[in-house]
């Protein structure tokens, strides 16, 4: 994984501007430590920081290749995981490689099949391809977004990169938000609409989408989207399909020149990936694979079932070590250390964001990578298999709302009497485009169509802000993190499932426990759904509140906009927070987190509101 960024400016000569370009490349050091380079071509400038995972020697970026009397130039971010195949067909139409890596193959797929290449590649990616002949930028993202790509349009030029923060080191565009930004903050966030960059005028490529710029001109083409379809594979063949799709997408993703390792919770997700990749590796006589799992330090002295969280992780990690024979490592982060991670959690968003839920993995990130460059995590399954409690309650299923967050009562609460007076319909709109947006058959029940837009919802807001939040605080500490349940296949397939075979067996991703029975532990494949873990200790809450208090004593921007007397009655008052404020992970401690976040990326950041 690495991190790219790109400057086309009409009527500039960039080679001349040699110390901006290298600022918006030190913005993304972290997500690329090993390498850096620069291509210039008078007004164009292709960026790049390389992590180096495959084929270090060949590998390196800008990649220039030349081919027909024309050259074409790649900044590639991302994991492709059809490279075998690929080459292969390019190899057949008399294509040569210098190498193994993934970047090759993009690039000269690229050069063979124009912008359809995107429909050809089964990977996490955004990458940028320069056609000198013609000055033609052609800019890609992965099919569902796991990479990042954001952009900003100015007078005669576009610049772009995998970070805000590169793109605001330009110059071009100012870190300034305006209305629009605001209701993005405080009643949507963490999450954000697709597209929305935050800042006023930087936006995000959608997943599925690429775009080319040309003449000073940027034209937007979505290449995926979820598509309606029957589903005819029967219960028995769907469970069989569930299973090789699965199998197919870990193993295809256990290629890495460099050390590899796996995050485990306890959970299905995980388990599975830990399960098929340990048998793999005994069927291919490779070494034990190495585990790694997160806890708070005095945590289980907190520790309360609830509808969310029923159990424990613990016992079912120990489990699934005996199971898949790993190597395992516990790390056990301090409270204060979590919520002093805030602040590089920030950094690594560019955006308030999902707080200690962020700066857990940031830190738990950061201690993987003292000894390994790649992971694998279980992210998605949930989103894309009903695993949330909102899928299985009718009453919250037929709610017109986000579910994770149905009620902007707390929003509200935090924000000054009269300020962002629009907040509610903003969301109601979001909510709407998604829902209308939604793809069906006319054969749909209405609990079949219910569903397709459930899923929609997950999969373009609730999904979508986990895969922020893994991409950035893993790349953050130089870490690539994949996420198999992500392959597009997969997406696909599950879009379409019945829900009656989805929920085999009325169970939170059902079809995958059953897909996966007799290869986990029992125990493991029906363990009811625990979410991720997050810290019990009250000292975590007394740190927040102290913070916010203090916040609250400054004057502004921020602070004109919260309401003090909202603010101390969630911490004076916990447990009376009747609404979520996005999810069962934000509570009031991680309320008061998210008013921390604010007020440092503000100050951080240089925030002007419009």
């Amino acid at each position: 994984m690495c991190g790219i960024a790109g400057l086309l400016s009409k009527h500039e000569d960039l080679s001349e501007n040699i110390k901006v370009l290298s600022e918006m490349s030190k913005t993304l050091t972290k997500r690329g430590p090993d390498e850096n380079g620069i291509f210039i071509d008078h007004n164009i400038a292709l960026i790049h920081r390389r992590l180096v995972v495959i084929d270090k020697e060949n590998g390196k970026q800008p990649m220039i290749c030349g081919i027909h009397g024309e050259k074409y130039v790649i900044v590639y971010n991302g994991e492709l995981y059809n490279t075998e195949e690929l080459r292969d067909d390019l190899k057949a139409k008399g294509y040569q490689f210098k190498g193994h890596s993934d970047t090759e193959v993009v690039l000269k797929t690229y050069i063979e099949y124009g912008a359809e290449c995107a429909k050809k590649l089964n990977g996490i990616f955004a990458f940028a391809v320069y056609e000198m002949y013609n000055k033609k930028v052609f800019l890609c993202r992965d099919k569902v977004g796991v990479k990042p790509l954001f952009y900003s349009e100015f007078k005669d030029g576009l610049v772009f990169g995998s970070e805000i923060k590169a793109i605001l080191k330009s110059g071009k565009v100012k870190p300034v938000i305006d209305e629009e930004g605001l209701y993005e903050i405080f009643f949507l966030g963490p999450a954000r609409t697709p597209g929305n960059g935050i800042f006023k005028n930087i936006n995000e490529l959608l997943p599925g989408e690429y775009a080319t710029y040309c003449d000073g001109k940027l034209k937007k083409t979505r290449y995926f989207k979820l598509e309606a379809k029957e589903h005819t594979d029967s219960p028995e063949q769907t469970v069989e399909k569930v299973r090789c799709l699965l199998t197919d997408a870990i193993e295809k993703q256990l290629r890495s020149d460099v050390p590899l390792c796996f995050f485990l919770s306890g959970g299905l997700d995980s388990s599975i990936i830990v399960q098929t990749a340990s048998n793999f590796y005994k069927r291919n006589g490779m070494d034990n694979a190495v585990t790694y799992s997160v806890e708070y330090r005095d945590n289980m002295k907190y520790f309360e079932k609830s509808l969310f969280q029923p159990s424990s992780d613990v016992e079912y990690i120990k489990m699934m070590i005996e199971s898949a024979n790993t190597l395992h490592n516990e790390v056990i982060l301090d409270n204060a250390d979590l919520a002093e991670a805030l602040y590089p959690s920030v950094e690594a968003r560019d955006l308030p964001g999902y707080v200690d839920v962020d700066s857990s993995l940031l830190l738990f990130c950061r201690e993987i990578k003292k000894n390994y460059t790649v992971a694998l995590s279980g992210e998605c399954a949930d989103e894309l298999f009903g695993g949330y409690p909102w899928y299985h309650n009718h009453d919250i299923l037929f709610e017109d709302n986000f579910p994770w967050s149905r009620s902007q009562d707390i929003r509200r609460s935090i924000l000054t009497d009269g300020v962002l007076p629009k907040g509610e319909e903003y969301v109601r709109e979001k909510y709407l485009e998604t829902v209308n947006g939604t793809d069906k058959l006319n054969t749909d029940s209405k609990v079949t169509g219910r569903m397709r837009e459930m899923f929609m919802l997950n999969y373009y807001w609730f999904m979508q802000c986990l895969l922020e939040r893994k991409d950035r605080c893993s790349m953050y500490n130089g870490l690539e993190v994949r996420v198999p349940f992500c392959d597009y296949r997969i997406v696909e397939y599950a879009y379409n499932m019945p829900w009656e075979i989805k929920a085999y067996n009325g169970r939170e991703k059902g079809i995958v426990r059953k897909a996966f029975e007799g290869i986990l532990p029992d125990d493991i494949v029906w363990r009811k759904k625990s979410p991720y873990p997050k810290t019990h200790n009250p000292v975590y809450m007394k740190i927040c509140s102290d913070k916010v208090k203090e916040i609250l004593k400054k004057k502004t921007a921020l602070t004109e906009l919260l309401s003090t007397e909202g603010i101390n009655n969630i911490i004076q008052n916990p447990e009376g927070i009747s609404s979520p404020w996005y999810g069962q992970l934000m509570k009031a401690p991680q309320i008061l987190a998210y008013i921390i976040e604010l007020d440092y990326w503000f100050d951080k950041y240089k925030v002007d509101i419009e």
